[in-house]
């Protein structure tokens, strides 16, 4: 069964290439850049780009399940033509698709739903790698984290959780129509998430708790624009109970319980050295 991954350069697609290669499936990668993909040997990869429908007919032929992501571009803009992608899934004669949600449902959710095919919408919160995006250059230079809500509670999961909840989904099946939040083992602070990656690469990873006011100023001194300084604020100091609720998603899925935080730490430490 050759399932196709979109996104299969991103931060999840590509550790869903890898947890399908490891199922023994045959795996085809969609990309925008085919000359840059880097993939493993043995997978198909092939140019296209989600955000415009009329470039995967050859994506989705012969090919029996898919990995989606519900956004698409550098700048993680929602997809407009959902339904085209489904209308173009169908024809092609898919039976499993998982879809990533990086935002509200759209287009392509509400097109799934009028199918007959076996969906399954995967929902994380935040993801574990958020940790490099924010924190790396800050913890290579010998600096101090300085953020916000240091008692925020996260269950962050890590990015190949997710990966592993899509290819069983996708390879098994038995999960259409449904909805699963995925979460990590345990909810953890942001002083706790410091303490946890200082252990893991050996060195100090200092942390110092701004006021609201100081974090606006920081971030705005840094070119953040303010309607994303004023998300942030609302998302870091109002987390809505789903992000810190723990959920044995990836663990009833998989037959395995999601990797802690510690665990992530350790197999990326070296970008904060």
């Amino acid at each position: 069964m050759t399932v196709l991954v979109t996104g299969a350069t991103g931060t999840v697609g590509r550790h869903v290439v890898d947890a399908l290669l490891a199922a023994g499936a045959p795996v085809r990668a969609l990309t925008r850049n085919p000359a840059t993909a880097n993939l493993p040997e043995g997978v198909e990869v092939i140019a296209g780009d989600l955000a415009v429908p009329g470039t995967l007919e050859a994506a989705f032929d012969g090919v029996e399940a898919v990995h989606l992501i519900n956004f698409a571009g550098d700048d993680y803009q929602p997809l407009t033509e959902g339904d085209k992608i489904v209308e173009l899934a169908v024809r092609a004669g898919v039976r499993r698709v998982t879809v990533l949600g990086g935002r509200a449902d759209g287009p392509l959710e509400a097109a799934l739903a009028a199918t007959d095919l076996e969906w399954t919408l995967l929902n994380p919160v935040e993801f574990m790698s958020n940790t490099s995006k924010w924190w790396a250059d800050t913890v290579r230079q010998g600096e101090t984290i300085k953020e916000p809500f240091g008692g925020r509670l996260s269950a962050m999961i890590h990015e190949a959780d997710i990966a592993a909840v899509s290819a069983t989904v996708l390879i098994e099946g038995g999960h259409g129509g449904q909805t699963y939040t995925l979460t990590g083992p345990k909810a953890i602070t942001t002083t706790e998430k410091a303490r946890i990656l200082s252990e893991a690469i050996g060195a100090p990873v200092s942390f110092t708790e701004l006021t609201e006011e100081q974090a606006r100023a920081k971030w705005a001194s840094e070119g953040m624009g303010q309607e994303i300084i004023e998300f942030l604020v609302g998302a870091l100091g109002n987390t809505p109970e789903i992000g810190y609720t723990v959920v044995d998603t990836v663990e009833r899925v998989t037959g395995r319980p999601a990797r802690p935080f510690a665990q992530w730490a350790k197999e990326n430490a070296a970008s904060f050295r």
